[in-house]
C-alpha cells in the first residue's frame, strides 16, 4: 500500500527538480547534486534543453538497515525515484526512464565519496536495470585550478594531472611560483560558468560510466561497514587503519 500510493502512482515531480525542456530520454540527463549551493550553481550553469538538476541535502538513507516502507517514504530517496520515473524494485521498468543519463555529482572529499557509495548501493539494490543498461554515471569535478595573468585557467582532475601540468608549463618557461593554485574543496566553490565548463559541458567534462561490478563493490562496502555484523567491520578497520589518508573526524 505504501509503495503503490506514495511512489509508483504519483505523477508529481520532486519540488526541487529543475527539469529540462526536452522530453526525449535518449538525449536527457539528470544531475543528482550534493547540496543546495552546488545545486544552485548547476541550475544556473546547465543547458536547460537537455540537463535537469536534482539537489539532495544531508546524508542519504543507508538502505542496508532500512525496511521497504522507509525507503519508499524517505525524503532523500523519494525525489530520486520520482525523477527517474521508472518505479523501484520488482516494479522497475527500464522503458519508462525519463533520462538516458543519471549522473551523480558530489564533492571530491570523504562526504562526497560516502554519498556516491550510498546512491550506488541504492541503484544496485532497487534499480539494478538502470546500472546494467549503462545509464548511471559519476561526474568528475576538478580538484585544482592553475591560473596566471594573461593565461587561460587550467583545471586538473587528479594529483597526477596537476604534476603533469606543472611539468608542461615549466617546459614552456612558466615556473611554479608564477602560478596561483586553487584547491577546490566542494562544488559550491565554483561559479556557474566554471561548473559548466569543467563538469557539465559534454565537450569538456569527464564522466565515468558505472558498471555492475562498480555497484556490486559499493554494495559490498556498505554491507561490510554499515551492516549488523560487527566482527567483519572490526577486521576491516584493523587491516586498513595504517593506509588511511583522508580521515573525517
Amino acid at each position: 500500500m505504501v509503495r503503490r500510493k506514495n511512489v509508483l502512482e504519483s505523477t508529481t515531480l520532486p519540488g526541487k527538480l529543475a527539469d529540462c525542456s526536452s522530453n526525449k530520454p535518449e538525449e536527457c540527463e539528470v544531475y543528482i547534486v550534493e547540496g543546495d549551493s552546488a545545486g544552485g550553481s548547476a541550475k544556473q550553469g546547465r543547458d536547460r534543453k537537455f540537463q535537469a538538476i536534482l539537489p539532495l541535502w544531508g546524508k542519504m538513507l543507508n538502505v542496508e538497515k532500512a525496511r521497504a516502507d522507509k525507503i519508499y517514504n524517505n525524503d532523500k530517496l523519494q525525489p530520486v525515484i520520482l525523477a527517474v520515473g521508472a518505479g523501484i524494485g520488482a516494479d522497475f521498468d527500464i522503458t519508462k526512464i525519463r533520462y538516458g543519463k543519471v549522473i551523480i555529482m558530489a564533492d571530491a572529499d570523504v562526504d562526497g565519496a560516502h554519498i556516491r557509495t550510498l546512491l550506488l548501493t541504492f541503484f544496485f539494490r532497487y534499480m539494478r536495470p538502470l546500472v546494467e543498461n549503462g545509464n548511471v554515471f559519476l561526474a568528475q569535478p576538478p580538484l585544482y585550478k592553475l591560473s596566471k595573468k594573461g593565461m587561460q585557467d587550467i583545471y586538473c582532475y587528479t594529483d597526477n594531472d596537476l604534476a603533469e601540468k606543472y611539468k608542461e608549463l615549466e617546459e614552456k618557461g612558466i615556473a611554479r611560483d608564477q602560478l596561483a593554485l586553487q584547491r577546490y574543496k566542494g562544488l559550491g566553490e565554483m561559479n556557474p560558468e566554471q561548473l559548466w565548463e569543467t563538469t557539465m559541458n559534454p565537450e569538456n567534462r569527464i564522466l565515468v560510466q558505472v558498471t555492475l561490478e562498480d555497484a556490486m563493490k559499493a554494495d559490498e562496502t556498505i554491507s561490510l561497514l554499515m551492516g549488523d555484523e560487527v566482527e567483519p567491520r572490526r577486521n576491516f578497520i584493523i587491516e586498513n587503519a595504517k593506509d588511511v589518508k583522508n580521515l573525517d573526524i
